[in-house]
């Protein structure tokens, strides 16, 4: 061809904008440029088959296509306007007068797309206003547009495409019964039809773009190795997938993943999301409907959180264990979200149920208040951990140190005592018990416990499955880690750090952990390791780091499900740790390998999977960008806390609050805060350098930044600076 030809795609991605970041549209901008010397004509067509006709199997004579004047052609159906069956589309083309086609010609086989293609040789279309709805009952339907045009030598044209769709009425719901029968997504409050989403995108497009280009731009000129920022970016894709619902109302709902013709695994599932780093950071306000989706729905009077939420908002039932490392995190989250939005009236409203909920694990999970978790507990594994173990009773010191702090903060002096007594206690027995020397272990229990099988159970087991009641007695239940290294191990530890809690763990074990977990779960080759599991995570001469080892031994029979497979979001969240401690090599080594794998030859760059595509847990790599920056803003006190992973020289990167975003400069001397959307407001700052200097300015208002302000710091005396 005479011309050069580039296609861009994206979808209004703005932070926290989230009615923008909602609409139901695909937008594509063809740029056709003559690379000749020559003038060149040229003849640019688009066509789309009638969504809302196939989509849920109309006949053609419940179809219907309009031209929308100027911009191209609008295709719907006559369902009743509650049917999930009713629904419409729009193709159209911004900022230009197309020739129509509103519909194509009704007949069987591949008649529609013959007759199509004889007009497009003759670069004209018969005229068509879609009118006409008789045709064979096979026959396709669906609407085009046609651009005929010339370029000079040099010359180029941007053609920006916009697909809009509107399904009003979900027909899918889960929880306790009885559910309505339908529910409305977020895009039907603002929208009535896929011609009014068209005509909105239309109307804007030129900030819609330019908002989210800033973003793309802001996000790109962080200072990272371009596999990192890879991560980052790739994973947000997540939010704009099928994975995550948007109700009528403005909540949340998510799938733990999706596959092509329906989700995997429904209701927020707490532990997953629990790894979900972006939206808290991109888009607060939605997070915290997630928090009062939990606090004040998924939970009973007792302070059970059911981990699976129901769709639409309303009730589930309680028949099933809770999750402990969701709903500890959930606790964790609530102090992080509250951090981060600063509103007092909402933390206010969820405080009571946190409470409820605190107290729910302590008197099952921990009755004998030794803080750790020692009864069966419930966990991401879908399975029962036995007995403490650092991973999960990490979780609980976490979640006892943010209510022990909420509990200040409402003037409750004795509840925040004993919770954060009961943090310490937990804090030695990881230290002195569960550590080994290297790493942080379980002690597999299963006698002496509240849950602890009778004498009448175990013959019943007997009877049932001899083989795994002798399993039991020589070992204990099935699917324990027990001297295992689980890469997870320290997760709820990590947790706490990014929600800006301090656990009062020996550091020197929690670094040794970390170092134990990269030394004995990272392969840079798997041919060696045999997986019985899942292997398509990661196989043969790829990388990976597993989910647990047993580099001393000691591996159970039956140890717990998935021990043998590798996940990208506990992948991350390790990477991220590591970063956050000094341990830089090791994280990005994981991350590099990671995304090795994900390289567009074997996997999809943007669909990290688990159970599903577009796996939740994978938008763990947003965590990345908090650990080389340090990055975290009070809105409560209106403190910045940097601790920048980076040796000498400056350190550029994205950040995100409530209030604002934009770009952060890290020097030496001083820092620069670009902002590009909103303000933020900062009345103390801590930086703490790579080289044990610290700065920590007095509490005094030292900026109200709407644009950019650089912060320089005076001569440092005794590893104090003032601003």
């Amino acid at each position: 061809m005479d011309l050069d030809i580039e296609i861009s795609g994206f979808n209004p991605f703005i932070p926290l904008d989230d009615k923008n970041s909602s609409i139901p549209c695909a937008i594509l901008e063809y740029t056709l440029k003559n690379r000749t010397s020559e003038t060149v004509n040229y003849q640019f067509s688009f066509h789309l088959s009638h969504l809302a006709q196939g989509v849920k199997s109309l006949g053609p004579d419940e179809s219907r296509n309009a031209v929308m004047p100027g911009a191209g052609v609008y295709l719907y159906n006559l369902e009743e306007p509650t049917s999930a069956k009713s629904g419409s589309a729009a193709l159209g083309i911004v900022g230009n007068e197309p020739m129509i086609k509103a519909m194509w010609f009704r007949g069987g086989w591949f008649d529609s797309l013959s007759v199509l293609w004889r007009e497009l040789e003759s670069g004209r279309f018969t005229p068509n206003d879609g009118s006409s709805h008789t045709g064979a009952a096979r026959g396709r339907n669906g609407g085009s547009f046609l651009m005929n045009g010339r370029l000079d030598a040099g010359e180029k044209i941007t053609y920006p495409i916009v697909i809009a769709w509107y399904f009003p009425n979900v027909d899918y719901s889960f929880g306790a019964n009885p559910r309505p029968n339908t529910w409305r997504p977020y895009y039907a409050s603002q929208w009535a039809n896929a011609q009014e989403v068209f005509n909105y995108v239309s109307q804007n497009y030129p900030e819609l773009k330019k908002r989210t280009q800033t973003f793309h731009d802001a996000l790109f000129a962080t200072t990272l190795p371009a596999y990192v920022l890879e991560a980052v970016s790739a994973n947000l894709a997540i939010l704009k997938s099928p994975t995550l619902l948007r109700q009528y109302n403005g909540n949340l709902w998510g799938w733990e993943g999706c596959h092509l013709d329906r989700g995997s695994c429904p209701g927020s599932c707490t532990h997953v999301w629990n790894y979900a780093q972006s939206l808290a950071h991109l888009f607060p306000a939605l997070e915290r409907t997630l928090r009062e989706q939990e606090l004040l729905r998924s939970m009973d009077d007792h302070g059970h959180i059911n981990f699976r939420a129901a769709l639409p908002d309303g009730p589930v039932e309680h028949t099933f264990h809770a999750a402990s490392d969701g709903q500890l995190g959930g606790l964790m989250k609530l102090y992080r979200d509250w951090q981060i939005g600063g509103d007092r009236a909402w933390l206010e409203r969820l405080y009571p149920a946190a409470t409820k909920s605190m107290d729910y694990c302590i008197r099952v999970w921990d009755p004998q208040r030794k803080g750790v978790l020692e009864e069966p507990h419930h966990n991401t594994y879908d399975i029962e951990f036995w007995g403490p173990d650092g991973m999960c009773t990490g979780f609980y010191i976490g979640a006892l140190i943010a209510m022990a702090n909420l509990a200040a903060v409402m003037g409750e002096t004795d509840r925040s005592v004993i919770y954060r007594e009961l943090a310490q206690r937990g804090s030695r027995t990881m230290d002195d018990i569960l550590f080994n020397g290297e790493y942080y272990e379980q002690k597999v229990t299963w006698e002496r416990l509240q849950a602890s099988l009778n004498e009448e159970q175990l013959q019943k087991m007997l009877l049932e499955n001899p083989e795994e009641a002798n399993l039991y007695a020589s070992e204990g239940p099935k699917y324990q880690y027990g001297r295992g290294c689980i890469s997870d191990g320290l997760w709820g530890i990590h947790l706490a750090a990014l929600c800006g809690i301090e656990t009062p763990l020996n550091q020197e074990h929690v670094l040794n952990s970390l170092r134990s977990i990269f030394a004995y779960n990272f392969r840079s080759s798997l041919w060696d390791h045999v997986n019985p599991q899942r292997p398509g995570y990661a196989l043969g001469d790829e990388p990976g780091l597993l989910l647990c080892t047993w580099p001393h031994g000691g591996k159970p029979t039956l140890p717990f499900v998935y021990s043998d497979e590798v996940w990208t979001g506990i992948e991350y969240q390790v990477a991220a740790h590591l970063i956050s401690v000094g341990m830089i090599d090791e994280g990005l080594t994981i991350v590099k390998a990671l995304r090795s794998r994900y390289d567009g030859q074997t996997r999809n760059p943007w669909n990290e999977y688990e159970c599903g595509s577009y796996y939740a847990r994978a938008m763990s790599s947003y965590a990345l960008l908090l650990a080389f920056s340090g990055f975290r803003y009070s809105a409560v006190e209106r403190k910045l806390w940097l601790k920048p992973q980076i040796e000498g020289g400056w350190y550029r990167t994205f950040f995100s609050t409530t209030s604002g975003w934009g770009l952060l400069t890290i020097q030496h001397d001083g820092i620069s805060i670009n902002m590009k959307a909103g303000e933020l407001v900062v009345n103390q700052l801590s930086v703490q350098f790579l080289n044990d200097r610290e700065v920590e300015s007095s509490p005094e208002v030292i900026a109200r930044v709407g644009g950019e302000c650089v912060i320089l710091f005076k001569k440092y005396e005794d590893r104090q600076i003032n601003t």
